[in-house]
C-alpha cells in the first residue's frame, strides 16, 4: 500500500477543529497549571502539606482542568456538570465498589451506571467516569475512606478546581459560566431557518454534541449571514428600497396618523422637519401601544403620558412627535445590502429609513425588498 494512503487514512484520525490562535493556547494551558496547582495546595492543606497516603488531588481531575480551561464553553464542563458529575460518579463507585468484589466487574458497572445517572441528571462531564473507577481500584486507601471519599477528596477537589476556572476564566475576559450571547433577533422574516427547524434536526439526529444549542444557533445564523454578505456584497439599497415614501410632520394629529397608517403599503411611516431630514417613524405597533380612545377619538394613553414625563418631555399634545420612536436607525442610498440584512437581524426592525449624506429622507427600504433581493441574487448567482 503506498505511504500515500497510508497518510490519508491517519489525516482522518485527526478532528477538523476550528483554528485557535497561540493566546487561547497559552490561557489554556496557564489556566490548568493554576487551577491543578491550587487544587492540590487545597488538598493537602488538611494533611499538614505532607504528601500522605490518602488521596489529596484525584486524577480525573486533570482532565476536568482541560474541559474547564481549554473548552470553558462546552456543556461538560459547566459547574453543574463538573460538581454534579463528580459527586454521582463517586457515589456510585463507592456503592459498587462496597458491594462488588471483582474489581473488573465493579469498574465496568460503576463506569455504565455512572454515565447512566449523569445523563438522567443533565450533569454529563467525561473526567467524572474516571471518578467512578477511582472509587472501585483505587486501593485500601481510597476503600478505607468509604463514603467519605465523596467529601473528600472529591467534592474537595471539584470545588477548589471550579472556584479557580470562575475567577481565572473571568480574569483573561472569558465567560463562565458559559452565558449564551446572540444577535437580538436571530432571522429575518421569510429568510433562513427558525428556531424550531434546529430543534427538530437536534432531536432527530439524537446524539450529545458538546456545543450548546444556543452556541450552535448563533454560529449557524452567523455563517448565514456572511453566506448573504457574498453573495449581495454587489447590491445597493438605493435599489431595491421604496423611493419617496409619505412622511409625517412631527405636529400631525394622531387622526392624521391613522389615516396615513391606514394608507400606507408599509405599515411604517418616517417622521420629518421642514427641511426632510428624519426625527423618528411612527409604526401601527406605536400606534397601538401608545394610544387610547376617548369619545371616539384617539388620544395620547396613560402609559404613554407617563413615560413621556419620566423622560423629562414636554406635555403631550395628540401628535405625531409624541408617539413616534426615536432614535432612529438609517441607512443610506449607498449602504451595501449585506450590511442592512445584518441591520435587519440584529435589531428585530422590519423597515429601515434610507437616507443621503444630509440626514434627509430619500426612501424606506423593507424586509420584503430584502428578500426580493436576495432571491434575484441567487438566481443569479445559479447562473453559468
Amino acid at each position: 500500500m503506498p505511504a500515500s494512503t497510508y497518510l490519508s487514512f491517519v489525516r482522518r484520525l485527526k478532528p477538523d477543529t476550528a483554528p485557535i490562535s497561540y493566546r487561547e493556547q497559552a490561557r489554556s494551558a496557564i489556566g490548568a497549571l493554576i487551577g491543578i496547582f491550587v487544587t492540590g495546595m487545597i488538598g493537602i492543606w488538611p494533611l499538614g502539606g505532607e504528601s500522605a497516603s490518602l488521596p489529596f488531588l484525584i486524577a480525573p481531575m486533570g482532565a476536568s482542568s482541560v474541559l474547564l480551561f481549554a473548552v470553558p464553553a462546552s456543556p461538560l464542563a459547566q459547574p453543574w456538570s463538573l460538581l454534579a458529575g463528580n459527586l454521582c460518579a463517586a457515589l456510585v463507585g463507592v456503592t459498587v465498589a462496597r458491594f462488588v468484589g471483582d474489581p473488573v466487574i465493579g469498574a465496568a458497572l460503576a463506569a455504565g451506571l455512572s454515565i447512566a445517572l449523569m445523563i438522567s441528571f443533565g450533569c454529563l462531564h467525561p473526567p467524572s467516569g474516571a471518578v467512578a473507577l477511582t472509587a472501585v481500584l483505587g486501593g485500601k486507601a481510597v476503600h478505607d475512606l468509604g463514603y467519605f471519599f465523596v467529601l473528600w477528596p472529591v467534592a474537595a477537589n471539584s470545588l477548589a478546581l471550579l472556584a479557580t476556572a470562575l475567577v481565572y476564566n473571568r480574569l483573561v475576559g472569558r465567560r463562565y459560566p458559559h452565558r449564551h450571547t446572540t444577535m437580538a433577533a436571530a432571522e429575518i422574516n421569510g429568510i433562513g431557518f427558525e428556531r424550531s427547524d434546529l430543534d427538530a434536526v437536534l432531536r432527530d439526529y439524537d446524539a450529545i454534541l458538546d456545543i450548546d444549542a444556543d452556541d450552535l444557533e448563533d454560529i449557524l445564523r452567523r455563517t448565514e449571514l456572511r453566506a448573504l454578505t457574498r453573495r449581495t456584497r454587489h447590491l445597493q439599497c438605493a435599489g431595491l428600497m421604496t423611493p419617496a415614501p409619505p412622511a409625517l410632520s412631527p405636529d400631525a394629529s394622531l387622526t392624521e396618523v391613522l389615516r396615513a397608517l391606514r394608507a400606507s403599503q408599509l405599515h411604517v411611516l418616517p417622521v420629518t422637519d421642514d427641511t426632510a431630514r428624519i426625527l423618528g417613524v411612527v409604526t401601527q405597533g406605536d400606534f397601538l401601544g401608545k394610544v387610547s380612545w376617548a369619545k371616539g377619538r384617539p388620544v395620547i394613553g396613560l402609559g404613554r403620558r407617563m413615560a413621556l414625563a419620566l423622560d423629562g418631555a414636554p406635555a403631550p399634545n395628540g401628535t405625531a412627535r409624541d408617539i413616534m420612536t426615536t432614535p432612529v436607525r438609517c441607512v443610506s442610498a449607498q449602504t451595501a445590502l449585506s450590511e442592512a440584512i445584518a441591520l435587519f437581524a440584529q435589531t428585530g426592525l422590519h423597515h429601515l429609513p434610507v437616507v443621503n449624506d444630509n440626514n434627509k429622507l430619500v426612501g424606506m427600504l423593507a424586509q420584503n425588498d430584502v428578500l426580493a433581493g436576495l432571491l434575484d441574487a441567487a438566481q443569479a448567482h445559479g447562473k453559468p
